[in-house]
């Protein structure tokens, strides 16, 4: 299970509506790279494939790949605003640790 908090659908339906997009789903995903191995990646797609994990909260969906869900199930996804402005935050009880600007991990 992925979890998203309601200021976080909040934010992506914000972000959607802005670019235009009607039918989009939230693809969560992690690649390699990052300051500690690992990195979270979101972006808006289209199109939801057969082996996807398919989330939905308050009106968002999300998928996410098969793969990608090996590191990700379990993880909330928040949105935060600080005096810096303001982001998406990751908490993954997978990560054994995580770098400074959370958007890395390492299992």
């Amino acid at each position: 299970m992925i979890t998203i908090t309601d200021t976080a659908a909040k934010e992506i339906k914000r972000l959607a509506d802005q670019q235009g997009l009607k039918d989009a789903v939230l693809r969560v995903g992690v690649a390699g790279g990052g300051c500690s191995g690992l990195q979270y990646a979101m972006n808006f797609d289209q199109e939801v494939k057969e082996t996807d994990q398919l989330f939905e909260h308050e009106g968002v969906q999300l998928v996410c790949d098969a793969k990608s869900y090996l590191y990700l199930s379990g993880i909330t996804i928040d949105y935060t605003t600080d005096m810096m402005g303001g982001g998406f935050k990751f908490i993954n009880p997978n990560a054994e640790r995580s770098c400074g600007c959370g958007m890395s991990f390492s299992t």
